[in-house]
């Protein structure tokens, strides 16, 4: 267990190297012309008006094009996504992410007083991991503000709750794998109460 968490820590370290680097290399005004077909589930500036899906404002650089290749190829689950990447080129790809990776993050949340009471749970995992299972603290590769790091961590702050729930839901399950499966570890060690609680907290965070 100590050993996961080493190596986990080690990750963060070498992430934050290159943490301020631009890995997108797209153009980001090509990718605010290709873009409004996102905006009818993603929102006109990166956030969304549905809680399912994600806000991709300020989203870390690199992270976006990766999981458009993920739909793209079908390693990553989604009928509509899949449906709209098929079509997309590297250089589609790049350009989205460029742009998204400009954008202002700038969402509030507000969370009802028993969502309140799950954060401040989550807050102690997000923080502390789950030495128990030998989980590290999700701040280790997310960020202590949950603001990632380029290109396989990615921002977890101005989010919604509902899907960091549904993500982690899915990681847990199986039904997706991430980036070297690391997130599959982690969030299969996790109980669906402690991961009610990393949703809320992490969705509080900006």
């Amino acid at each position: 267990m100590l050993k996961k968490l080493l190596v986990l820590a080690g990750i963060a370290l070498v992430g934050n190297a290159f943490s301020g680097v631009a890995l997108a290399a797209g153009n980001a005004e090509e990718g605010k012309a290709k873009s409004a077909v996102c905006a009818a589930c993603h929102g006109a500036n990166g956030i969304s008006a549905l809680p399912v899906n994600p806000n991709l404002a300020g989203q870390v650089p690199g992270y976006i094009k990766a999981q458009l290749k993920a739909f793209k190829s079908g390693e990553r689950k989604n009928a509509v996504m899949a449906g709209q990447s098929v079509g997309l080129s590297e250089e589609d790809m790049a350009d989205l992410d460029a742009y998204y990776a400009t954008l202002t993050p700038n969402f509030e949340v507000s969370l009802t007083e028993d969502e309140v009471a799950l954060a401040e749970a989550g807050q102690a995992l997000y923080r502390g991991g789950f030495a128990e299972r030998g989980i590290a603290a999700c701040a280790s590769c997310h960020g202590a503000a949950g603001h990632g790091i380029p290109l396989h961590y990615p921002r977890v702050s101005a989010q919604h709750r509902e899907y960091l729930e549904q993500q982690l839901l899915a990681f847990k399950k199986g039904d997706r794998k991430g980036y070297n499966d690391i997130m599959y570890d982690i969030a299969f060690g996790l109980s669906e109460q402690q991961i009610k609680e990393l949703a809320a907290y992490m969705a509080g965070l900006n």
